[in-house]
């Protein structure tokens, strides 16, 4: 059979189909995978500890002007002020571990040649897991700290973890989109 190289960095194919990952290959993505994970969850982390560590809830600090705050708050719901009331801490944690559990899931049955795939799923698991991490350990929520905006119109105080949720969603979307698009299984 001959094999094509794809220039994208996904792995082979076999005329145009996709060929089975090699357990050393399914490996390496995995490890790959794990630190972009655990990456994201340790930039969320220390980042958090350092805003409440140096800010009061609360406290404002321009960094860019107006346009770029830190603002110290606690976010007892979800994204966009989703908030379900006393039931929130423990509807959301439940919701975060379904969430990894599908994600883990996805994640395995990905072909292991399908890296942009892969590398969504791990921003969406690392982004996941320190906000899950953040609800454990906080009863008020998720530390929220980043603020842009101008003036009166400004856009949701969010974190690291949110800004690598919704990238690895955007990712995910336009991965599946497109191998939807190509036919491609997986």
């Amino acid at each position: 059979m001959e094999r094509d190289t794809v220039a994208d960095g996904t792995r082979g194919t076999d005329h145009g189909r996709a060929t089975p990952a090699t357990p050393a290959e399914r490996g390496r993505m995995t490890a790959r995978c794990a630190s972009i994970a655990a990456a994201i969850a340790l930039v969320d982390w220390v980042s958090k500890a350092l805003i409440q560590r140096f800010m009061d809830p609360y406290q404002q600090v321009d960094v860019i002007g107006e346009y770029v705050r830190l603002t110290y708050i606690f976010n007892p719901g979800a994204a966009f002020g989703i908030h379900l009331g006393d039931a929130s801490r423990l509807v959301f944690l439940l919701l975060s571990v379904t969430a990894l559990v599908a994600l883990v899931t996805m994640f395995h049955l990905t072909p292991a040649h399908n890296s942009r795939r892969l590398t969504a799923i791990a921003l969406i698991v690392g982004g996941a897991v320190g906000n899950l991490l953040d609800r454990v350990r906080h009863a008020h929520g998720v530390v929220d700290f980043l603020d842009v905006g101008i003036g009166g119109v400004r856009w949701p105080v969010f974190n690291v973890a949110d800004v690598a949720v919704t990238a690895g969603a955007v990712l995910l979307a336009m991965t599946l989109w497109r191998d939807d698009r190509s036919g491609e299984v997986g």
